[in-house]
């Protein structure tokens, strides 16, 4: 028999009664750790083993767990063997699924004796501080519980920022600046977070919690096995799934009549108006329009998800595996073990791989470079896509990119040329287009995109046509009476005042 008994969360008066029964009745006990408080109060008769020198010499927590299952087990498989974990056996005890995994696989009864985990008296703990004035704090509320450890390994958090979370086992400040560093991810530097430590008051219960801007979380000294951090929910939406929620509302009976007329189709407008609103944004520098126009971009792809969810197609949750998967795969040296040197290796790999996908989902291969070019693309944005695909396999000026440029540039001039010589309209409208397109060879060459250029150059032109209304205004002038010396003069003005400021 494997008996795995909760030890609570370290006061040892609040062993449950089964608990202590079972102490009193047993000789020995194996502890996963003796760090605990709730050791100092267990039965004196029993003799006591422990996993601590394994933390000491493991290089990992895994391996140290590892090997904390594989000697338990041992005991087991000889006979009827306690294993003692702090809080409750199934609450952030990342030995105990595997030993019951183990067990049932070897044929070995298993019994669980529950102890009060951490949960409880740390939300006892806040409640006792100013933060209960301000939040609600009903764990079956949506209350999130994660491990320090894993949280740390992560680059942004899996919580949920509409919902408060708690954060168990930060012990130590290099974990708590790990934790940190990741929570930023999703929450403010300034954002106010509550630490609850060991601290204690005489009859053993936890003290008030205590409150610290999220960037100073690491400048303490006053972390043990036993802190726990609780972060609480944002004040105003801020999860993905709140957005869900509000554009399926939309979309339900009882919605918007408008929402819930549209269609994959009625959206094509929405969707690409939305994204020349996130251009232009990006284009004007203004961050605050940014974020508005990325949220109405959103907007739109939820909406599509929502759409296909109801017809039962696919769902977000499909959408989100599909895109998670191919970053995956395609990022071999990122999340494999591929080696690459450089950005170089990085493409090659890439698109190895988009052709191995295309077999592997039954596509015909492409037969062109060319293939896979969206067709609506905007007309100067597709002439490049098509140059940089053309040379990449093979069709290139020369394999020296400086001699590449000069005699890019040597053909601009010779289609100009040619755009001269022309002398039907016809004839124009196709050198004209010849010389675009060489334009857009040309911007490849450079490693610029030549749609973000036109556009910069648009918004310059704009700024300064409107400075110079401005100034005719102000000199009570008409530009259609103004000659062309004296309009050149005043865009001459204009372009001088903007670069001295």
């Amino acid at each position: 028999m494997l008996t795995i008994l909760g030890l609570g969360p370290g006061n040892p008066d609040l062993l449950t009664r089964e608990a202590w029964d079972v102490l009193a009745a047993a000789r020995e006990i194996h502890l996963r750790t003796r760090k605990h408080p709730t050791v100092a109060g267990l039965p004196a008769h029993l003799t006591l083993h422990d996993f601590d020198g394994l933390y000491e010499s493991g290089d990992d927590f895994g391996a140290v767990y590892a090997h904390i299952v594989n000697a338990v087990m041992a005991l087991a498989q000889s006979g009827d063997v306690i294993y003692a974990v702090p809080g409750h056996p199934l609450v952030g005890e990342a030995t105990v699924p595997t030993l019951l995994r183990r067990a049932r696989g070897a044929g070995i009864p298993t019994r669980l004796v529950s102890g009060l985990s951490f949960v409880e008296p740390v939300l006892e703990s806040l409640q006792h501080s100013a933060l209960s004035t301000q939040h609600s704090l009903d764990p079956i509320d949506g209350l999130q519980i994660c491990d320090a450890l894993a949280l740390a390994a992560m680059h942004h958090p899996p919580i949920n920022p509409d919902k408060p979370a708690l954060i168990a086992q930060i012990y130590s400040r290099s974990i708590a600046s790990d934790v940190k560093l990741t929570l930023m991810n999703q929450y403010p530097p300034g954002y106010e977070v509550w630490l609850v430590g060991r601290r204690t008051t005489d009859d053993g219960r936890p003290t008030s919690a205590v409150s610290m801007p999220l960037h100073q979380l690491d400048h303490g000294d006053w972390f043990d096995h036993l802190t726990t951090l609780y972060v609480p929910a944002l004040p105003s939406v801020g999860g993905f799934e709140a957005l869900q929620e509000t554009v399926a509302h939309l979309r339900a009976p009882e919605g918007c009549p408008w929402d819930r007329e549209q269609t994959y189709e009625s959206l094509r407008g929405t969707l690409l108006e939305e994204m020349y609103e996130v251009l232009t944004a990006i284009d004007e520098g203004n961050l605050q329009d940014f974020a508005e126009e990325l949220g109405d971009l959103l907007l739109n792809i939820v909406m599509l998800a929502q759409i296909a969810t109801e017809a039962e197609e696919f769902r977000m949750a499909d959408v989100i595996a599909e895109i998670d998967a191919k970053l995956k795969r395609r990022h071999p040296h990122v999340f494999g073990d591929v080696v690459v040197n450089g950005v170089g290796d990085v493409l090659t790999n890439w698109h190895a791989i988009k052709q191995q996908e295309f077999a592997s989902k039954g596509k015909p291969a492409r037969e062109s470079a060319l293939d896979g070019i969206p067709p609506a693309l905007p007309a100067l944005a597709q002439a490049q896509k098509m140059a940089h695909k053309a040379e990449r396999v093979g069709f290139q000026w020369d394999a020296d990119r400086e001699r590449a440029k000069v005699l890019r540039l040597a053909k601009v001039h010779e289609e100009v040329d040619e755009l001269v010589a022309a002398h039907t309209d016809g004839h124009r409208q196709e050198e004209l287009g010849d010389l675009l397109f060489t334009l857009a060879d040309l911007a490849d060459g450079y490693g610029i995109e030549a749609e973000t250029a036109l556009r910069e150059a648009n918004l310059k032109f704009a700024r300064r046509f409107r400075a110079m209304e401005a100034l005719v205004r102000e000199r009570n002038q008409d530009m259609k009476s103004m000659s062309l010396a004296e309009l050149e003069a005043a865009w001459g003005e204009v372009k001088k005042t903007e670069r001295l400021s």
